[in-house]
């Protein structure tokens, strides 16, 4: 008994990031590729998947085709008008069909000149200086809040 195939998963530290620009390129290429009308992106507002073929299935519906991997983004983050893309998986059979994360990202990114790795990241902040919870008397977890009945009369 084999070992089943997995999904590639990567979260993409520090997030892309497609500004107001590169975003409506990549959209406006998206919509147009979009298997409603024969091509092979189905993208909605938080997930752009990649088939292999049109859907031909009846009634607009998958039929044949296959999902070759997943794009994770949120719109208008992390200002208006941006696109962050910070997970992407490709499936087992996108794999077997050499795939990468990365090829899956640039497949959508190429109408606006970009690939996932000249692609602006997000800005990271900085750590906290020190555990906040780090203090007199907090060492470990936040402190407990007593029950009401515990709670002195004054």
């Amino acid at each position: 008994m084999g070992v089943a195939p997995r999904d590639d998963v990567r979260i993409i530290r520090p997030a892309a990031i497609l500004d107001e620009r590169a975003a409506n390129r990549v959209l406006d290429e998206l919509k147009r590729l979009d298997i409603s009308s024969g091509g092979v992106w189905n993208a909605t507002s938080s997930l752009w998947q990649r088939y292999d073929t049109p859907w031909d299935g009846m009634g607009g519906t998958r039929g044949n085709a296959r999902l070759l991997g997943s794009i994770a983004v949120m719109y208008d983050a992390p200002n208006r008008h941006q696109i962050t893309i910070y997970k992407v998986t490709v499936t087992p059979y996108g794999l077997e069909s050499t795939w990468s994360v990365e090829s899956l990202v640039d497949d959508a990114l190429t109408w606006a000149g970009l690939t996932l790795d000249t692609c602006p990241r997000a800005e990271l902040g900085d750590p906290p200086r020190r555990d906040p919870f780090k203090s007199a008397g907090m060492v470990g977890a936040p402190p407990t809040i007593a029950a009401a009945d515990e709670i002195p009369a004054s």
